[in-house]
C-alpha cells in the first residue's frame, strides 16, 4: 500500500526536502524517459505478476537519467526473473556503464540462515548506473 503522508514524513526525519512521492503503475510508468536521477526498489517486483520480469526491469530503468543511478532489491531467482546474466550484459551492451547482481544472503543484508528461514534465498541487489 502507498502512503504519502508517511513518505512525505520520512523523508522530512532524514533531512531530504528535494523529493516527490507517486503512486503509478510499475508495468506502465507514467513518465517520461530518461526523468529520474536514481529509481530503487525493496522487494516489490517479484509480487507483480508479470510474464516477463526483465520487461518489468527495463520499464522502471526507461525512466531513469543517463548518470543516474539504480538499486533494485528483489528475489532474482531463475523462476522470477530468468537469466539474470544475459540480462546484465543486455544492459552493458545498451551502454550502461556498471551493472552487478549482489547476493544478499551471504553476510552483506542478511546469513544464509536468517535468508532460508524468512524464505529469501534468491535474494539479490541489482545496482548500476546508466
Amino acid at each position: 500500500s502507498f502512503n504519502k503522508q508517511l513518505c512525505e514524513s520520512n523523508a522530512r526525519a532524514e533531512g531530504v526536502s528535494n523529493v516527490s512521492f507517486e503512486q503509478a503503475d510499475a508495468t506502465r510508468l507514467p513518465f517520461e524517459d530518461e526523468s529520474f536521477d536514481a529509481v530503487t526498489s525493496n522487494y516489490v517486483y517479484h509480487n507483480i505478476m508479470r510474464k516477463n520480469r526483465q520487461e518489468l526491469l527495463l520499464e522502471t530503468l526507461r525512466v531513469l537519467k543517463k548518470g543516474g543511478s539504480f538499486a533494485i532489491h528483489d528475489l532474482f531467482s531463475r523462476g522470477n526473473y530468468g537469466d539474470m546474466d544475459a540480462f546484465i550484459a543486455r544492459l552493458k551492451e545498451q551502454g550502461y556503464e556498471r551493472v552487478e547482481l549482489i547476493d544478499t544472503t551471504q553476510g552483506l543484508f542478511m546469513g544464509p540462515r536468517e535468508a532460508k528461514w524468512l524464505m529469501l534465498g534468491s535474494s539479490k541487489l541489482l545496482v548500476g548506473k546508466k
